[in-house]
């Protein structure tokens, strides 16, 4: 048995400051324990968001020593408990209570992304033909639980706070996932570029670093998104091309 001293944010809509609890643990035990011990015998109103407490459902995102992590897959014997060990919310998103933040605009966000628009059944049987490595490559992307640690360590929108420019990398592989499906057909080029802000991304990889599920969101989503941007807007040949080659849109006007 040991004790860790916690200093933890208390307060609503951006003001308050933090508290120090102590609390007993014991081997085995992850941070969102501690926080449901101190619930349970210091303080009763405090607030924090959780669910499957399996890493798996992402309610419980916070900041652990100022870093984005899962209350409920951090260990406390993975942290130095002989300092005092800071819990506070995202610093992404708008602040509620004590350690919940508001993160409504993720959703927003997804919503204006075009949704999966398959081609017509390639076989006679009415089903479609995929080849394995065409699946593989999107399954990654799959993985994401959207607890927005990606969204909270990104520094457009932590700092700079462009959330109506910049969709955010969780977005980001949301679009990659449809984007590389084999059988969508939709074109989301131009929406990437000017209403979903990938340009404003200058791929540090912070959000890859911090993602619970390791999905290899800069290289495999992010990167291959702006070369098609790239591609279709600023590559000289493609843009001659367009001037005596019209785009499909163009032919079914």
């Amino acid at each position: 048995m040991a004790i860790a001293k916690m200093h933890i944010w208390r307060g609503e809509t951006g003001e308050g400051s933090f508290q120090e609890y102590e609390c007993e643990f014991t081997p085995g035990m992850v941070v969102l324990d501690v926080i449901h011990t101190i619930q349970a015998e210091q303080a009763a109103d405090l607030a924090v968001r959780w669910n499957c407490k399996a890493g798996k459902c992402g309610s419980c995102s916070a900041e652990i020593n100022g870093v984005p992590r899962l209350l409920c897959m951090t260990r406390m014997d993975s942290i130095n408990t002989d300092q005092p060990i800071t819990v506070e919310p995202m610093q992404a998103f708008p602040h509620m209570r004590d350690l919940v933040t508001d993160v409504s605009s993720n959703f927003r966000a997804k919503k204006s992304i075009r949704p999966f628009k398959p081609r017509k059944p390639d076989a006679p049987d009415g089903t479609w033909r995929m080849q394995q490595d065409d699946v593989n490559r999107v399954q990654e992307f799959r993985k994401c639980i959207e607890c927005f640690l990606c969204q909270d360590v990104c520094h457009v929108l932590r700092e700079h706070h462009q959330h109506d420019e910049f969709v955010g990398p969780r977005h980001l592989v949301y679009t990659a996932a449809l984007e590389m499906h084999p059988l969508d057909t939709e074109d989301r080029t131009a929406d990437l570029k000017n209403e979903h802000g990938v340009g404003l991304c200058n791929i540090t990889k912070c959000c890859t670093k911090v993602c619970p599920e390791h999905i290899t969101i800069t290289d495999n989503a992010i990167i291959p998104l702006k070369e098609r941007v790239v591609d279709e807007f600023y590559d000289p040949v493609t843009r001659l091309l367009r001037i005596f080659r019209p785009n499909k849109n163009q032919q079914g006007a």
